[in-house]
């Protein structure tokens, strides 16, 4: 073989020898849609640890606040499969939500499976004048913007439940909006706050040393963590019944077979032993087998997106 010849074919055979590369063959980069210690952000790492296992790589989370920069910036990334985004409730209702994105929910992005579910709960501070569901509705149809109810900001879990206990009850409170729901319960037990619809997650140890009032979970199983709280069926507001769901994507154009690499390992992190244990510990379930799916998640998401439509439409309170 000639030097020339040898010199033509050589880096033929590197570029063979990358692309045979097994994937993943480096880190894998988790975008959390969220602020740094939030319930998005306290998930996502949680997923990092149990789904680098699964990948035998590590997983590196990057954890992006505001509602639209961590869903572009996974839109835009290389469609290898080593960047990823986690997001929850809000990104199908962003659809609506924004009249202007810079990407398209339903196509710039390849759903690889559900990751959690996390129970809602309807509380109040201290000594507010209900003993039910259903006199905590009359109360806010009663009051109407006399009354107080906080949310974590447009498109938040918190702002969605509120959006559709104000269209239970047929009245509007006066919303106030915080960075977070931390402050907000803060406000709420000092009873500066009258009312908050939040993630069980973070609302459970409040509930438990009686620190604010609570009226249902928004689940349709009661929490074991909470077995007295009836579920808002229960109560009769079947419309109330919501779970705040993260779910993990790639950018859409990510091979299919790295695709089902990604969801087979994240059905395998929902059975890791750690994380069941940790996502106990914050009132969350692990995605069933069915729901950490491709083909479910794909479907659900179309689902939830127009589930969120004709609420958002109907309260008229757009992001832009």
């Amino acid at each position: 073989m000639t030097t020339t010849l040898r010199l033509l074919i050589l880096p033929l055979l590197l570029i063979g020898t990358a692309v045979a590369q097994p994937f993943p063959s480096r880190p894998v980069t988790l975008i959390a849609a969220g602020a740094a210690g939030g319930p998005t952000d306290t998930i996502t790492r949680i997923l990092a640890d149990a789904l680098g296992r699964a990948l035998l790589q590590p997983v590196v989370v990057e954890s992006i606040g505001g509602s639209l920069v961590g869903p572009q910036r996974a839109a835009q990334a290389r469609p290898d499969g080593y960047t990823l985004l986690v997001n929850n409730i809000g990104f199908a209702a962003s659809a609506t939500l924004y009249r202007k994105l810079p990407y398209d929910v339903l196509e710039s992005f390849a759903p690889l499976g559900l990751v959690s579910d996390a129970a809602m709960t309807f509380v109040a501070r201290p000594g507010f004048p209900a003993t039910d569901l259903r006199t905590y509705v009359a109360a806010l149809r009663e009051g109407g913007d006399r009354l107080n109810l906080a949310h974590a900001g447009l498109g938040s879990a918190s702002h969605l439940c509120g959006v559709l206990l104000q269209q239970a009850a047929g009245a509007r409170a006066t919303t106030v909006a915080f960075r977070g729901t931390g402050p907000a319960m803060a406000e709420l037990m000092a009873g500066r706050l009258d009312l908050l619809c939040d993630q069980a997650t973070n609302t459970v140890p409040y509930i438990k040393d009686n620190r604010i009032a609570s009226y249902a979970v928004s689940s349709a199983e009661r929490l074991a963590e909470l077995p007295g709280l009836p579920t808002t069926a229960e109560a009769g507001f079947a419309g109330l019944v919501m779970t705040t769901w993260h779910a993990m994507y790639a950018p859409a154009g990510t091979p299919e077979d790295v695709q089902a690499t990604l969801s087979t390992a994240l059905r395998a992190a929902m059975k890791d032993e750690a994380l069941r244990r940790r996502f106990a510990e914050l009132a969350t379930e692990p995605a069933t087998e069915e729901r950490a799916s491709i083909a479910f998640h794909r479907r659900f998401l179309a689902e939830e997106v127009a589930r969120w439509r004709p609420i958002i439409q109907a309260a008229g309170a757009f992001a832009d």
